[in-house]
């Protein structure tokens, strides 16, 4: 009796080690959620992603996509990370300030960068390196910050040549303090809406104008209802992908490299078809839809949002002389 119960431990034993094995060969799996649907620039980047990681790792490491909101919002996402899920999307610094690190929402001020080499000069930076560690801290791990999500640009329902133009338009704006001031600066009438809202509140009027970059413009149909656009460039938004750090802890510094250079990479591929597809968004507004393109003062919106870095409100909690140090970084 003592043998047989002997022999039936052994081989539970070899049965567990065996799986354990097979469990520690298993790839690590990373769910990548984004509110992008498939097809577009961002969706084409993550694929790109998924092929660079698993290429890097050897197969050991793979990204499954989950486009359109399937694994859930932005917020549900991250408070997924932060929990230890082994989640992947993306934010930027509206989010990130909401997050604890107040000093990122300036990069979602109004004109603080004119092109996207002042953007990513300013994400090489000690400054940028200071915030990621400060977000880090706080529980949500940058694994990549220079995928081109967009030129934030004005569509409205009445044309828009200058700062004059702005004053009292009603304007869509996303759910986040800065960039509400980002609009009121200019003498707008910032609404925030959720973006599945606006094309129904630009045909009952409820507002006058959206801003967003052209090809989410151009995809969300708004030509039917707006037919105005000013490529005020006011923003530039980076889409910059975070997972957990309690999740980014648990890999080992190979396996961290392998991650965040394959999402670097993978952003310069989605930036090219960015460009690409921003051109081909505006081309068919103009031709087939009978978009106007205003001609404007682009300085002088440039000089009328500078008030904005000097809003108590947010100098009150950004560090000091925060403003100035970016534009000792980027030569301006």
């Amino acid at each position: 009796m003592k043998k047989i119960l002997a022999l039936i431990i052994a081989v539970v034993m070899l049965t567990s080690l065996c799986s354990f094995a097979y469990a520690a060969d298993d790839p690590i799996v990373i769910q990548v959620g984004y509110e992008n649907h498939q097809g577009e620039p961002i969706d084409q980047g993550c694929r790109k992603w998924a092929e660079l990681l698993e290429e890097y790792s050897g197969g050991t490491m793979k990204i499954e996509v989950f486009p359109s909101s399937q694994l859930g919002t932005k917020t549900e996402l991250i408070d997924q990370m932060l929990a230890g899920a082994t989640v992947v999307t993306l934010a930027d610094g509206a989010f990130f300030a909401d997050y604890g690190v107040p000093d990122f929402g300036i990069t979602m001020g109004p004109y603080l960068f004119e092109t996207w080499e002042e953007d990513f000069t300013f994400c090489d930076s000690d400054i940028y390196a200071r915030l990621v560690d400060e977000l880090a801290a706080k529980g949500l791990q940058i694994l990549a910050g220079k995928w081109i999500y967009g030129d934030r640009n004005v569509m409205a329902t009445r044309p828009v040549e200058s700062v004059a133009d702005m004053k009292g338009l009603k304007i869509r704006v996303p759910s986040n303090n800065l960039q509400v001031e980002g609009m009121a600066i200019f003498g707008a009438n910032p609404t925030p809406m959720a973006l599945g809202d606006v094309y129904t509140a630009l045909q009952q009027g409820t507002i006058d104008a959206s801003e967003q970059p052209t090809a989410v413009l151009e995809a969300g149909g708004y030509a039917e209802v707006s037919k105005y656009l000013t490529i005020t460039e006011h923003v530039k938004t980076n889409a910059t992908w975070v997972c957990g750090t309690a999740f980014f802890n648990t890999l080992t510094p190979e396996q961290q490299e392998w991650l965040k250079k394959s999402g670097e990479e993978a952003g310069f591929y989605q930036n090219d078809i960015y460009f690409e597809q921003t051109e081909v968004a505006l081309n068919k507004m103009v031709e087939e839809d009978g978009v106007v393109v205003c001609d404007f003062d682009k300085e002088e919106f440039i000089e009328a949002s500078k008030p904005f870095y000097e809003l108590e409100q947010f100098t009150s909690i950004w560090s000091e002389n925060l403003y100035d140090d970016i534009m000792t970084v980027i030569g301006r």
